[in-house]
């Protein structure tokens, strides 16, 4: 794929200062600035490689690797891929996508880790009555849960993207297929809305009667939670469900495009100038089309830090036969009762890591020179970081092949 032209780091460049002066950010939006604005720039050190035939020099500089960052996340995907690949069981498995009402982004604003908390939660409470249910599945059944935050123009869209095995585990130690009507959607969409409409309101419900949770001013008073509330309630939420995939390959497919994915890629930006940032979105409204916004910086700076998790925050999660606590034995006594082998065991996070490198430079080989084609790069040295510039664009250098 070419290499963009601008990047979410020239946005940084340009207007993070204006932005500053205009929204004051906690520390943890600054220092997720500070290391996307430096990544594989000499800012963050790198090594020197030479090839042993014709000399040709190659300088790579470091990674931030942080989550946010556009460039940090394509070795981050393809090494929790492979670590996916052996919890796959051979059944259909179903797109269901859990998202929140616009009244709800004062909260996610406020109290992003609460309000994603939440959100996980209910999904998964939501799918698991139902599953549980001797009319829909009368099974234990797992999921694995994608939160995106946002919407093709940077505006605030929390929902969680969630991948259902067609079946469960019972408690004999039978698994249970999905029943008829399962070529479309697993539980019944209508009424997964309501459930899970009601299941998070009484969690929300349950945190103010608490008072644990910072609300704006204009919330605070007892008479305003009770009128936000009943909007709430009167509001149609979404469950949204795909047709299930075609088998274990396509989940994989899928959990590449949506696991690792941020705000907005470097490959979306079209133009950075004083006069802002324009960038190609789609208009799902209207059936996916292909259209342009320009923003100004700060704003854009704005919408993009929206998106910035919370410190620590689990934006992928598993539940039930999929948790991290149970799923070696639980997926065992799932592949027994399909009638499956058991899988090789997986390799460990160095081998994911090495493995995920070469995948990502497919034919070629990360110690061939790749000037001559014969001899082979050898590294002779280390960069050490060096300060930012005083003023002015950072000068960005690239690696010929992924830096790690």
């Amino acid at each position: 794929m070419k290499r963009p032209r601008w990047e979410v780091a020239d946005v940084l460049c340009h207007f993070k200062s204006r932005f500053l002066q205009q929204h004051p950010q906690s520390t943890h939006v600054l220092r997720t600035f500070y290391v996307l604005e430096r990544c594989r720039t000499a800012l963050l050190g790198g090594h020197v490689e030479a090839c042993d035939h014709c000399g040709t020099i190659r300088i790579a500089y470091n990674s931030c690797r942080n989550r946010h960052c556009p460039k940090c996340q394509a070795s981050e995907r393809e090494a929790w891929i492979l670590a996916r690949e052996g919890e796959l069981l051979p059944v259909c498995y179903f797109h269901v996508v859990f998202a929140l009402p616009a009244q709800l982004n004062v909260l996610a604003i406020h109290e992003p880790g609460r309000c994603y908390d939440l959100l996980f939660d209910s999904a998964w409470e939501t799918l698991q009555a139902f599953a549980r249910d001797p009319k829909h599945l009368g099974a234990q059944t797992g999921m694995t849960a994608v939160l995106h935050t946002w919407g093709q123009n940077l505006s605030l869209h929390p929902h969680v993207h969630c991948i259902v095995p067609g079946g469960g585990l019972t408690k004999s130690g039978r698994w249970q297929h999905a029943g008829r009507g399962s070529e479309r959607f697993l539980f019944p969409v209508k009424a997964m809305s309501q459930v899970y409409r009601a299941i998070y309101l009484r969690k929300l419900r349950w945190h103010l009667q608490r008072g644990g949770l910072d609300l704006p001013n204009e919330l605070l008073g007892k008479a305003d939670q009770k009128a936000w509330l009943e909007t709430l309630y009167r509001q149609k939420w979404v469950v949204y469900a795909k047709r299930p995939f075609g088998g274990p390959k396509q989940v994989i497919e899928y959990l590449g495009r949506y696991t690792h994915k941020v705000a907005i890629s470097n490959h979306r930006l079209l133009e950075v100038s004083e006069a802002g940032v324009r960038f190609a979105y789609k208009d799902y409204r209207q059936g996916g089309t292909k259209k342009e916004m320009t923003l100004d910086g700060p704003e854009f700076l704005r919408r993009f830090a929206l998106h910035i998790l919370p410190p620590r925050f689990r934006r992928i999660r598993h539940f039930g036969i999929l948790a991290n606590s149970s799923k070696i034995r639980l997926l065992e006594a799932c592949r027994k009762a399909l009638g499956t082998p058991s899988t090789a065991p997986l390799p460990n996070r160095v081998e994911r890591r090495r493995l995920a490198r070469l995948k990502l430079l497919g034919d070629k080989l990360p110690e061939q020179c790749p000037c001559c084609k014969i001899g082979r790069m050898t590294p002779i040295g280390l960069l050490p970081p060096q300060r930012a510039p005083p003023q002015g664009m950072l000068p960005r250098f690239y690696s010929i092949e992924p830096a790690h």
